[in-house]
Formats: C-alpha cells, sequence, structure tokens
C-alpha cells in the first residue's frame, strides 16, 4: 500500500512564508512524478504544481509561479512545498498526490490525475491579517 501524508499546514499573514512537507511511504519515492493540489471553500480542485521522479523539472500553476518551489528530500522520503509570499486567495486544503501507472515518473499527467491516484489526507493553509 502506497501511502501519502501532509503536514505543515497553518496560519500565515499575507506576505508570509509556509513550507508543507508529504512524506510518501511504501513506494520507490524517489521515481514518481509527485503533485500538490488545493481546493478552496467552495471552489473546484486545482493543481498547484508538481515535480518529476529523479528529481526532474518541476511544472506549477500560473497563479503559483515565482512563489511556490516544489523540492525532493529521498533520504525523508518527503516533497516539499515552499510557499513564499502568501496570498489570501492561497488559502484552501493542500494535498499531495501520486499518479501510479504508465508516466508515473513525469508529470505529463499533472493536473489530470487518474482515479487509481493516490492522495494524502491534506493539510489546511490559511492566509489572512
Amino acid at each position: 500500500q502506497v501511502q501519502l501524508v501532509e503536514s505543515g499546514g497553518g496560519s500565515v499573514q499575507p506576505g508570509g512564508s509556509l513550507r508543507l512537507s508529504c512524506l510518501a511511504s511504501a513506494m520507490p519515492m524517489e521515481y514518481y512524478a509527485i503533485a500538490w493540489f488545493r481546493q478552496a471553500p467552495g471552489k473546484e480542485r486545482e493543481g498547484v504544481g508538481c515535480i518529476g521522479g529523479s528529481n526532474g523539472p518541476a511544472d506549477y500553476a500560473d497563479s503559483v509561479k515565482g512563489r511556490f518551489t516544489i523540492s525532493r528530500d529521498v533520504a525523508k522520503k518527503t516533497v516539499y512545498l515552499q510557499m513564499n509570499s502568501l496570498k489570501p486567495e492561497d488559502t484552501g486544503a493542500y494535498y499531495c498526490a501520486a499518479n501510479p501507472g504508465y508516466h508515473y515518473h513525469s508529470c505529463s499527467w499533472f493536473p489530470e490525475i487518474s482515479a487509481g491516484g493516490v492522495w494524502g489526507q491534506g493539510t489546511q493553509v490559511s492566509v489572512s491579517s
């Protein structure tokens, strides 16, 4: 069984920073593309960004480009989402996900994850003054 667990959410003021963690267990996580999604109340889920397997290139949504950075620590089996210059519209539940199957190693599937995708439980991020 693969397992993803997010942590690091919290409340922060606009302009602040926050780093989320995604612990990826029971799979060769270094080979998997891992993506971040978020969902604000009353809005559809949106893809935030994705980092390719073997530290492949990362892709980001236009809304976070230049502010968010995804990185991977293989030894810790963790993918991070560093969020800087946070805005109130960044508020939402954040989830990490992997997409086992063909091309699991790349971000080519992002943001259209398949039904067999693996999700974490989510962590809440609130940005307000």
